[in-house]
Parts: structure tokens; C-alpha cells; sequence
């Protein structure tokens, strides 16, 4: 073990609550241009700026899991670690990026991409309450109490 287990998890529920956060910026900037609030070359500057960061966020977690020992954790996010890394690396050649300014309003570009964050957000969702179950357990499981001792009583933690 290289954490604490409530370290590890207390990691991977702020990791993993900054990328909601990400998410749902992300819902706002695509929103926003589908309302015309935004044109297409600043929401996709935007996106693409916070690319890596969510990218590297995902890493982190799913890497740290590994080393952890944490193996089903890691299996379960490794198909979406998978995905950003896919995502990433593979840029269409003359696209600024994996959202690109002349592309997004054609072809249900738009739809496309909200779909995916969608997507994103429930799957960091359910991972956040998982991750805050495995920190609630990993906090438990140190008895700070000590509770062997039935006829003792504990006066100081």
C-alpha cells in the first residue's frame, strides 16, 4: 500500500468532484452555444482547453487505483480511461481539437458531444458515491473507539 486508504479515497472523491464541476461547465458551454449565447470558435477553445485536464484528472484516479491495489475499482475504470485516451489522441487531421469550431453545428456535432458529457456526468456520479462508500468504510474500518474492550469505558478518543 502506498496510501492510507481513507487518503486514497478522499483523492479520488475531490478528483473526482472536480471533474463533475468540469462536466457540468462543459454542459453550460455547449448549451450556451446552442442558444447563441457563445459563437462556435470560443466554446470550442473553451472545451478544448479543459481536454487535458479532465484527461490527466481520469489518469490520476484510475492509475492511483491500480497502484492502491483498489483492482476492481481499476477495471471499472479503465474502459473509460480507455475512451479519453481514444478521444484524445485521435484528433481528426485539421481539427483544432476534439471539438472543432467549424464542425460542431454540422452534422449533429452539437447532440453528439452533449450526449457524451451526459454520459460523463452519470458515469462520475455514480463513481463519486461509490468512491465516498469506500471512503466511509475506509474510515470505519480503524475502530477509533475500541470497542473490544466491552467493560472498559472509553473516556478519550
Amino acid at each position: 500500500m502506498i496510501l492510507a486508504e481513507t487518503l486514497l479515497f478522499s483523492l479520488t472523491l475531490i478528483d473526482s468532484g472536480g471533474i463533475l464541476f468540469l462536466l457540468v461547465y462543459y454542459i453550460i458551454t455547449l448549451s450556451d452555444l446552442e442558444c447563441d449565447y457563445l459563437n462556435a470558435q470560443e466554446c470550442c477553445d473553451k472545451l478544448n482547453y479543459w481536454l487535458l485536464p479532465k484527461y490527466l484528472a481520469h489518469t490520476f484516479i484510475t492509475f492511483i487505483l491500480l497502484l492502491h491495489g483498489q483492482l476492481i475499482l481499476f477495471i471499472l475504470n479503465l474502459p473509460l480511461f480507455i475512451w479519453l485516451t481514444f478521444e484524445y489522441f485521435t484528433v481528426p487531421r485539421g481539427n483544432l481539437g476534439a471539438y472543432d469550431p467549424a464542425e460542431i453545428l454540422n452534422r449533429g456535432q452539437l447532440r453528439k458531444h452533449l450526449r457524451d458529457i451526459m454520459i460523463y456526468v452519470g458515469y462520475y456520479l455514480i463513481f463519486f458515491f461509490i468512491y465516498l462508500y469506500c471512503f466511509i468504510l475506509a474510515l470505519l474500518k480503524g475502530d477509533p473507539l475500541q470497542r473490544s474492550a466491552d467493560d472498559q469505558i472509553v473516556t478519550e478518543i
